[in-house]
């Protein structure tokens, strides 16, 4: 099993047996994000892919759930990630689910065919940085898709027979936009209503244009106190129904876990607690990505 880069998956895949089957990210223009800068984006060669397999099967043959590397391996032709499932499913008999990151271009690419045969090969969850329901904030940080696209995008999946897990960017607006930035993502993910909603904070990394832009004063950090008053007003706006909530990636300040719904009245009292006692905030040594 070999690995190329840096390689990152969502917390929830923490025991998963990562395999790399493409590098880097095919879009690799967003302001804010470091991952893969330098990183020229390209399939990985199925040989390549048959060889850590085949390794993979013979030393932790026991494994029940696989995610796909690197930033958007959806964006693989059809063909190529249907054989990639096919021979997951034959090197892991109890293999439960295989997860994927993919942009609202990747899935909106695909026809529900595809989408739904790729689904009964064990492709089982996307996961997709919505970021911002903000196409102002969109476009100035350079994502590929409108918020429109992903709202397409999410339904579709799951549509198709796919869990969707859903990311939003605390922050990523800036101060002056802050609580638009809360409100209009609120409004795009209640729309998805996906299966899983995590919310992370922004980190602003030494190279990327985003900090370029701090350093210069073109881009104003919400603080600590702002950042909470973002993710309140973010909660309190969504409407969603079964929705598993977290706030548990490394980069937050308050790590939360509910059900929205129904858990927001709980979540927002716990929000409002930390506003008063700020030994509650993970302490910023501790942050990261």
């Amino acid at each position: 099993m070999r690995y190329r880069g840096l390689v990152i998956r969502p917390p929830s895949e923490a025991e998963s047996y990562i395999l790399q089957v493409t590098y880097g990210c095919s879009h690799n223009a967003c302001t804010f994000c470091p991952t893969y800068k330098g990183t020229v984006f390209r399939l990985r060669p199925m040989e390549e892919i048959e060889e850590d397999i085949s390794a993979a099967s013979r030393i932790i043959p026991h494994t029940r759930r696989v995610f796909l590397a690197d930033g958007n391996a959806l964006c693989m032709p059809t063909e190529r990630l249907e054989l990639v499932l096919r021979l997951l499913r034959e090197a892991f008999p109890g293999l439960e689910r295989v997860g994927i990151y993919a942009n609202g271009r990747d899935i909106n690419r695909k026809s529900r065919e595809e989408l739904r045969r790729l689904a009964e090969l064990g492709l089982g969850i996307v996961y997709l940085g919505l970021e911002s329901g903000d196409d102002l904030v969109l476009r100035r940080v350079r994502k590929l898709d409108t918020s429109e696209e992903m709202v397409e995008a999410v339904l579709k999946a799951r549509d198709c027979g796919m869990k969707a897990s859903v990311i939003v960017l605390l922050g990523l607006a800036g101060k002056e936009d802050s609580l638009r930035h809360a409100r209009l993502s609120a409004e795009a993910v209640s729309r998805m209503n996906p299966d899983y909603l995590s919310a992370l904070t922004l980190m602003l990394v030494p190279g990327t244009p985003l900090y370029e832009e701090w350093e210069r004063g073109e881009f104003e950090m919400p603080d600590q106190k702002g950042l909470l008053e973002e993710l309140r007003e973010f909660i309190s706006s969504c409407r969603l129904e079964g929705c598993v909530f977290r706030t548990n990636h490394a980069s937050n300040y308050l790590p939360l876990k509910g059900i929205l719904s129904k858990d927001r009245d709980r979540l927002l009292q716990v929000i409002d607690r930390a506003f008063q006692r700020p030994e509650m905030l993970r302490p910023e040594f501790m942050r990261g990505l």
